[in-house]
């Protein structure tokens, strides 16, 4: 395998002629999440006894990657020699949101079933894509199957420690603000590390209807009516769907108020929903009232991309649990689950 510039192959049974023209100035275009465009130049020189590309790709070594754990198996791609740019597609080793390195080399096959192969190119480093539109909305439509009925809800809740809301009031004059969202959930999730948000909760437990007493995520509750996050004034999006090596589902629904800087970033990247007609969470007029309903067998996790004041809400301790365990902080995504993953690169 390559490593360096220049090196030579050490595979048996392929002979090596310097004839055959090294790749040089490679360049990677139309990057997706699971696929990518190479093309290179070489020298006319024996260019028309070339019958195949060999292709090196590897993922980036990460510095903080655990030792002990398995290194990925690297990648040699043998194609028939085609017209450049060509299209490498496999989402069976391209990861979304990954960082690779890629060398070249050409190849003339010979009659006896060996190759004579040129040097390696120089090696060159490329980032996959997240998830497009396309992808999520495959995620989208498989998380509907799922969803349930719906139940009534009538106000989003936020968790958080006591100190928490003690420094939104003394440091940010009572107004939560949205921050970066982790990188829990899909690997390719267009929103994580990039949108700006509020995490809220909404499920409701389906003997009262009222938010459980139990959380994750700290003792002290906010509380806010539904109607004051989401109304006809703000749009819905899908984000994601995921799983961590549990029964339980989450979906990730992003409410945006139209023309906000949340919303101009979620209507490139995410699929909208009908906020009146949607399988996770809807808002609806009934007798001049707002009526809100959420899905019973997906927990929601809802991001709210302004900031929120305090006063529009009500803080007071639970009574139930911190149930740390159920925590979905940074959760990695079971990539193993049919219900959740698509047949693109987790």
């Amino acid at each position: 395998m390559a490593t360096t510039e220049g090196n030579k192959s050490q595979d048996s049974g392929i002979a090596e002629m310097e004839e055959l023209p090294v790749p040089h100035n490679i360049k990677i275009s139309n990057i997706t999440c699971d696929s990518f465009k190479i093309s290179w130049d070489m020298d006319s020189k024996s260019k028309d006894r070339i019958t195949h590309y060999f292709i090196d790709l590897n993922k980036k070594e990460n510095k903080n990657s655990n030792k002990f754990k398995h290194k990925d198996v690297p990648t040699k791609l043998v194609a028939k020699a085609v017209p450049l740019p060509m299209t490498v597609r496999g989402h069976w080793f391209l990861s979304p949101r990954t960082e690779y390195t890629v060398a070249v080399q050409t190849a003339s096959k010979q009659v006896d079933g060996d190759y004579v192969v040129s040097e390696w190119s120089e090696i060159i480093e490329f980032c996959t894509a997240d998830y497009s539109k396309v992808h999520l909305t495959q995620l989208l439509e498989k998380a509907e199957v799922i969803a349930g009925r719906m139940l009534k809800l009538s106000v989003f809740y936020r968790n958080q420690h006591k100190e928490y809301f003690d420094y939104i009031r003394e440091h940010h004059g009572n107004a939560m603000q949205p921050s970066v969202k982790d990188n829990s959930g899909s690997h390719g999730s267009p929103i994580s590390g990039k949108l700006e948000g509020i995490f809220f909760s909404c499920n409701t437990e389906f003997n009262t209807g009222k938010p459980p007493q139990d959380s994750p995520y700290g003792r002290y509750r906010y509380e806010i009516a539904a109607e004051k996050l989401f109304n006809p004034n703000t749009n819905l999006y899908f984000g994601d769907f995921y799983c961590m090596y549990t029964a339980y589902h989450y979906v990730i629904l992003v409410i945006a108020p139209v023309g906000s800087p949340g919303d101009e970033f979620c209507k490139q990247r995410l699929p909208q929903l009908n906020i009146k007609d949607n399988k996770f969470l809807t808002c609806d007029e009934e007798d001049g009232v707002m009526v809100y309903h959420h899905a019973q067998d997906v927990i929601l996790e809802v991001i709210y991309t302004d900031p929120v004041d305090l006063s529009l809400g009500t803080v007071a301790e639970i009574t139930g649990h911190q149930l740390m365990s159920l925590s979905t902080a940074n959760a990695k995504k079971d990539p193993s689950c049919k219900t959740c993953n698509i047949s693109v690169g987790r």
